[in-house]
């Protein structure tokens, strides 16, 4: 199993339990990415405008990004198992996601730990805008294991 870490924190965020998003970041490398390591930030409005502009060209603010690593990064292992390669990295922003948790009456840590499934579920190949709603099914299903409220898929819908 690694031993990085798999939540990076930029900044100090208010009610943030820093140790609660790290172990439900671990359950997920382990139940849903089978072992395979991620890294996930979690930072600012402003970052994430930065990082949207410069990566997809799309210069606004976002609740969460997903970028997959290259094949090659994937093949350099970090166990025994040649299948069990980094998968990539998330970015998160808190601002938005205390706002959203505020607007969907739960509270931030929940709405992060949403954000953190649905970003990995792009790493893990998913696409909810081209998959048929694969994507959909998927986060419904890994929402309910871990007892979270509606997911980012379910929430466009309606």
């Amino acid at each position: 199993m690694t031993q990085e870490p798999l939540v990076l924190f930029e900044h100090r965020a208010p009610g943030l339990r820093r140790r609660e998003l790290q172990a439900f970041a671990r359950a997920l490398r382990d139940e849903v990415a089978l072992g395979r390591p991620f890294c996930c930030l979690i930072t600012t409005d402003a970052q994430l405008q930065r990082m949207n502009r410069d990566f997809l060209g799309k210069d606004y603010p976002t609740d969460v990004l997903s970028f997959p690593a290259s094949e090659s990064d994937q093949d350099r292992s970090t166990g025994a198992d040649p299948g069990a390669g980094f998968l990539g990295d998330i970015a998160i922003s808190w601002h938005r996601a205390a706002a959203q948790a505020a607007a969907h009456a739960h509270d931030t840590p929940t709405e992060l730990r949403i954000l953190l499934l649905h970003g990995l579920l792009h790493l893990l190949g998913y696409d909810h805008e081209t998959d048929r709603g694969r994507m959909r099914r998927a986060e419904s299903r890994w929402r309910a294991h871990f007892q979270l409220p509606a997911s980012l898929i379910e929430r466009a819908r309606r």
